[in-house]
This record gives structure tokens, sequence and C-alpha cells, in this order.
């Protein structure tokens, strides 16, 4: 154990004993950094949860990756793909490809005896995996479609049935424009919510073999293929290589594949959700600064407080360097006590908003009912440790005062 180290030690285990100034000031310092540590923790832990959730709900309705015609129109009435057995095995069998699953759109007007509505019908198959649409269901279940015959029930969104009147169990009419124009009658046998209203609003599920026998496909013929991949952090190297690969394929019609992934579809909501880390970056240096500023302040109030023991060191031999590192081992342990109170207050707020969900939010704007809690152990210690240097780093200015510090002169009126 250095000198330092236990001179230090001893003043900070000391402190508060006697009446003097600094308990006050060191007290204010280490709840500023309290305070500031556990803003930055809940900020990060808001804006996490929040892309989490966000991009969860984009990604459950549109997948990750989607593959379609390079000549598409920029529309719901997509022109349609052949998929081959062989490509669905190859997608599937790519690193970092979870799964992948057929899809078909088509515009439509669902009609009652009151109103009437467009949406956008988008058939899946047996395959399709229901997680998503299950853990947002509030009424019924979802479709059991099967491969040998053809299922005339759809779920519809809390949003569509509350304008159309209608509920579980209802029928309902809808109408396609084509040539010749054709209705359907089909059977609502669940309901669900997202709170994503740009979805919420125009989503219809249907058993992808509908849209087939519309629009006369054959039963290899989609509007496109979603891919679902294992790691997001992979995104774009895997978009880029199945885009790279595939735009020298055609299928059996002789058409061209276009890959694109969920960023390039829907840049403008990706990009406002970049925005938010713009945010986060401004708090944290704004508390940074302010925890450590509040830290230089008690630092010189220590250092002028124990100048007679500066002296008296001095007198003894000791030079600056090894002084200075005394009250910056001291603000360490200082340091230390505010972020373990932040840690602490930051960490019971996130679980008590993780589980309770005290704060509520306005879906309509927000696109989710409660503030979401992502907590990354990673990025908790990495606030930690970043904060913890970037304090000390700020001490070190201010610690140089000590070099003006006279033996002579403070032994004199100690």
């Amino acid at each position: 154990m250095s000198v330092e180290f236990f001179i230090a030690r001893r003043i900070y285990k000391d402190r508060g004993k006697n009446k003097n100034v600094s308990p006050p000031a060191i007290r204010v310092a280490t709840i500023s950094i309290a305070i500031g540590l556990a803003v930055m923790i809940l900020s990060v832990a808001v804006v996490v949860g929040f892309k989490k959730e966000i991009r969860e709900k984009i990604i459950g309705f549109g997948s990750h990756i989607q593959i379609s015609n390079f000549e598409m129109n920029h529309s719901y009435e997509m022109k349609p793909i052949a998929v081959s057995d062989t490509l669905m095995n190859d997608l599937q069998s790519r690193f970092n490809v979870l799964r992948v699953e057929r899809f078909a759109t088509k515009p439509g007007i669902i009609k009652t005896s009151e109103d009437f509505q467009g949406v956008i019908f988008k058939g899946v198959d047996e395959q399709y995996n229901w997680d998503f649409f299950r853990s947002n269901l509030i009424e019924g279940t979802v479709l059991d479609i099967r491969s040998d015959s053809t299922l005339s029930d759809v779920l519809i969104s809390k949003t569509i049935a509350d304008k159309l009147s209608l509920k579980l169990n209802d029928s309902f009419t809808a109408y396609f424009i084509q040539d010749p124009p054709r209705a359907r009658k089909f059977h609502i046998a669940g309901i669900y919510q997202t709170y994503f209203s740009d979805y919420d609003k125009i989503f219809v599920l249907l058993d992808i073999k509908q849209i087939r026998r519309l629009n006369q496909w054959d039963d290899d013929m989609v509007s496109g293929l979603e891919i679902y991949i294992n790691d997001y952090n992979r995104l774009d190297a895997t978009a880029d290589s199945l885009y790279f690969e595939l735009q020298t394929q055609n299928d059996r019609l002789g058409n061209t594949y276009l890959t694109q992934s969920i960023k390039q579809r829907k840049p403008e909501i990706f990009d406002w959700l970049n925005v938010l880390d713009t945010n986060v970056v401004v708090i944290l240096i704004l508390m940074l600064v302010v925890a450590g500023f509040s830290m230089i302040s008690g630092l010189l109030i220590i250092i002028l407080e124990r100048a007679g023991m500066i002296g008296i060191l001095k007198a003894l031999g000791q030079n600056n360097a090894s002084i200075r590192k005394i009250f910056l081992y001291l603000s360490a342990f200082l340091i230390g006590k505010g972020l373990l109170w932040g840690n602490i207050l930051a960490l019971s707020l996130c679980l008590i908003q993780h589980y309770f969900g005290i704060l509520k939010l306005n879906p309509e704007v927000y696109y989710l009912t409660k503030v979401p809690i992502n907590i990354s152990i990673p990025a908790v210690l990495t606030i930690n440790v970043g904060a913890l240097l970037v304090i000390l780093a700020m001490l070190i200015g201010p610690s140089y005062v000590i070099a003006g510090i006279s033996p002579a002169k403070t032994i004199r009126f100690e």
C-alpha cells in the first residue's frame, strides 16, 4: 500500500469527526454525483428501451429483411415473385438467418352497414410465426392456417374494429378493386393491439391462399419473403450480402429479386430513433459537467481546510506530485460513494418502472402505454467507469493549487 493511498484512506475515514466546513460541501458534491449518475443510467435505460420496443413493433409487422420483385411499384399491390423450395432452403441455411416466411399483400375495403375502411390484407401461410401478434392479442386467437384448406378467418386490430363497430366473431364483407371487382366475406377470429397506429389502422392478417385466389396466382407465387435474423447488429451486413447475391438471380417467371432491410424500407422511423441517441449524449455531457464542477468545489474546500497538513507534509519532504495523489485518491473515494448511491437509486427506479409501470405514456403519441426500461449491465458499467475517469480528469487541474501552499505560512497559522 502506498503512503499516498494510506493517508487518503485515513482522511476519508476521519472525515466529519471534527466540526468543520468540509462535510456539507462534500455531501453536496457526493449527492450531485449520485443524482448525475442516476440521471445518466435512467436516460440510457429509457432510450434503449424505447428504441427496442419501437424496433420490435416495426420488425413484427415487416421483418428484418424483405425480398420482393425488383419492379415493385412502392404500393401494397405488389408484383409477385415465384419462390422455389430451393431458394427457401438456401436462405434458411445462411448465417444469421433465424427464419424465412412467405407473405402476400393486397389493398381492400371493409364495408359494414354503417361505415367503411380502406385496409391492407396481409396473407401468411402455415409456417408463419405468430409470437409477435400473440403477445399483442387482446381478444380471440391467432389464425390456424393449414396447407390443405383455405381459412376465412382474419386477425384485425382494435383500431379497425372500433372504427367499424366490429367485435370478435363478427363477419364482414371486403371489396377488392380489380378487374372485375371482387368481394369476400371474412370472420373475425382475433383482435390485436400494438399501439403502433401507423400499422394498427391498416393491417388485417389472413390466409395467403385467399390473396392467391383473388390474384389468380400459382401456389409458389407471393408478394415477397420476410427474413428474420438472430443478431440485429449484423442487419446491414446480412442485407448487403443477400442483395449482391440475389440481384443476379431470377425466378421462373424471369423476375429479378430486390433485397431491402427494414432500415431501407422505413428510413424515416429509424432516423427519428437515431435522433434520440443525440439527446442521450447531451444529457450525459451535462450531467458529467455538473458532477465534475461540484466535485471540483469540494476538492478545493478540502485542500484549503487541510492546508496545515499539506504544509507539514511539505516540511517533511513530500513533493507536490505526491500530495496531489493523496487528494486525488481521496476524491476517488468520494466519487465512488456517489457512484454507489447513484447506482442504487437508478437501478431501484428502473426495476420499479419495469415491473409496475408507474410512469404512463400516451400511446397515440409515443406508441407505448408506459415508459420502457431496458437495463444493460455493460452500459451501466461503462457509464460508471466513464464517469469516474472523466471526473477524476477534471480534478487534475484544480489539484495543482497545492503547489501554491507555503509550508512556513500554513504551519505558522495552524
